[in-house]
């Protein structure tokens, strides 16, 4: 289903059914496979509500629809006894000519899913704490024997006004030890969040869930699901046997992407420890690394998931070894004393990031290289942010050009250098115009439709994260419709930079409303900034201009 606050899809609801003697329904607010949602007036109470009306499966037999309906009404009283603020609260269940209908709270937003596709992925701030709220959603479920079973960026909405995570559409729940509602010999949910243990028809448990949070993370942070591919079956291949390589986006929350991606259920992150992680994260900026027990001798070695062979990366990997080595012995004493390393819960050892960049560093290692491949010196992803601005500075994991920018750039396919007369040359599609307003140089699209702009400054007081926070906080004044707004801390070529990210209203000729992406860096002693802005709607396009500009990017 898709989500109960999205507002599309409203049209053809002049229909003012009333259902139970209680509950008017006057507008679609979206359809799927479980059935309607409409919004609807509570005539008794006197409040707007959101009503699911079920659908029968015209597949099934008689037998099979009665069956059907009983487990819908049973499972749905029993989400209705959930109590949680981040999970969709239902306030009825009702019958009508044998109509199942479920009765919820009407959420004033839209989904993650709108929100993703509208403004672009969210920053690691936002996602962790996100994460944390559905954690706690999924483990009132889990307590009470509900899976959910049908977690994806659709089914998670945001209140608007308080930016509230409310974990919705528990229309595939299952309650633990029962058959599922929906499944009568066929594949239910999502196949892009399913578990890869419900892919190959074993038996399921909350862990599965958790499978599902974690490529919704990666979702929520990279703009798309790490298991997308061309086909179904792609899909399925994917989940089940790809290697994971999680996107340079994910860097910040990579332990617990990975932790809970893990295709081993007895091995995956749990909840209560997922929940530690993002928690210290939300309040420090650092994000704690998992670190998973060696195998005992004998044994293959296993490492984190999408690094095979490989405990720590940068450090060797010890297959049928259950002992340490000396450097990371050392490693981990470092840590102790720093007060790092909390005792060893359910199975695993925390410690905070700076001991993995620390070692990814001592080996040579970069963030990028190591989402990209798993470190066997394969060529790393394209840019993207790499560190939230909340909390305290994060170590260093950054995210860097491809390679080291040479002095002579390289135009890729269907670009060209442009040698600029202020001074500097980059990569812009063939065909882009060159504009000057004043101090700021732009390249634009034939029919105005995206902008490349570059801007040199002298360099101000705090550097790139101060002047890209500042520019941040004056978005409302300098824009019209600013909204969205995102800094994030990393480097360029080694320079301390920040990537701003915002939408805005589109102004003029411009068609729609527009999304920019703006590095800054400092440089001999300047302040540079390289710039895209580009219709909402066509965002990913408007990166990989960024993306080309950004790596190409040299004085002259």
């Amino acid at each position: 289903m898709g989500s109960l606050g999205d507002r599309a899809g409203e049209a053809g609801g002049g229909n003012a059914r009333v259902i139970a003697g209680r509950y008017r329904l006057e507008a679609r607010l979206g359809r799927g496979g479980m059935g309607v949602v409409w919004r609807a007036t509570d005539l008794l109470l006197g409040r707007r509500v959101a009503v699911k009306e079920l659908v029968r499966d015209e597949t099934l037999s008689d037998a099979e629809a009665e069956q059907q309906r009983e487990r819908t009404l049973r499972e749905a009283r029993a989400v209705a006894q959930l109590r949680h603020p981040h999970v969709i609260v239902v306030h009825d269940v009702v019958v009508q000519d044998e109509q199942p209908y479920i009765v919820m709270e009407l959420v004033d937003g839209g989904s993650l899913a709108g929100r993703i596709a509208r403004g672009g992925p969210l920053d690691a701030y936002a996602v962790a704490r996100m994460g944390i709220d559905l954690l706690g959603a999924l483990s009132t479920a889990h307590e009470a024997g509900i899976l959910h079973r049908d977690l994806k960026p659709a089914n998670v909405l945001l209140e608007r006004g308080t930016d509230r995570v409310v974990l919705t559409d528990f229309g595939i729940a299952q309650l633990t030890g029962a058959t599922t509602l929906t499944e009568v010999g066929s594949f239910v949910g999502s196949p892009e969040y399913t578990a890869p243990e419900r892919m190959a028809g074993e038996r399921t448990g909350p862990e599965s869930d958790l499978w599902s949070l974690g490529a919704l993370l990666v979702t929520a942070l990279a703009g798309e699901s790490p298991f997308r591919r061309d086909s179904i079956g792609g899909v399925l291949h994917a989940v089940v046997f790809d290697e994971i390589r999680p996107p340079a986006a994910v860097a910040p929350l990579l332990p617990v992407v990975l932790g809970l991606l893990d295709r081993d259920p007895a091995r995956r992150l749990g909840a209560a420890e997922a929940e530690g992680l993002l928690r210290v994260y939300v309040e420090t900026g650092r994000m704690p690394a998992v670190v998973r027990e060696r195998p005992g001798p004998g044994s293959p070695g296993r490492g984190l998931p999408g690094l095979p062979g490989r405990g720590l990366p940068g450090l060797p990997g010890r297959p049928g070894r259950g002992s340490s080595t000396p450097a990371e012995r050392e490693l981990l004493a470092a840590q102790a004393a720093a007060g790092l390393v909390q005792p060893e819960k359910h199975g695993r050892t925390f410690m905070i990031a700076a001991a993995l960049v620390a070692a990814l560093a001592g080996a040579g290692v970069s963030a990028a290289l190591l989402l990209s491949r798993d470190g066997d010196g394969g060529t790393p992803a394209p840019p993207s942010s790499a560190t939230s601005s909340h909390g305290s500075p994060t170590p260093t994991v950054t995210v860097t050009s491809r390679t080291p920018t040479p002095s002579s750039p390289e135009a890729p396919q269907g670009y060209r250098i442009a040698k600029d007369p202020k001074g500097f040359a980059l990569a812009v599609p063939e065909g882009f115009r060159r504009q000057v307003d004043g101090p700021r140089v732009s390249y634009d699209s034939p029919d105005g439709t995206y902008r490349i702009g570059i801007e040199e400054e002298a360099a101000e007081p705090g550097g790139p994260l101060a002047a890209q926070r500042r520019a941040d906080a004056k978005g409302p004044q300098d824009h019209p419709g600013y909204r969205d707004g995102r800094v994030t801390e990393t480097t360029r070529n080694g320079r301390p930079a920040a990537l701003r990210e915002f939408s805005r209203d589109g102004l003029g000729q411009e068609r729609g409303d527009r999304r920019t992406f703006d590095l800054c860096w400092e440089e001999s002693g300047r302040m540079l900034d390289v710039w895209v802005s580009g219709p909402v709607g066509e965002a990913s396009q408007a990166r990989r201009y960024f993306d080309a500009a950004v790596d190409t990017f040299v004085r002259r």
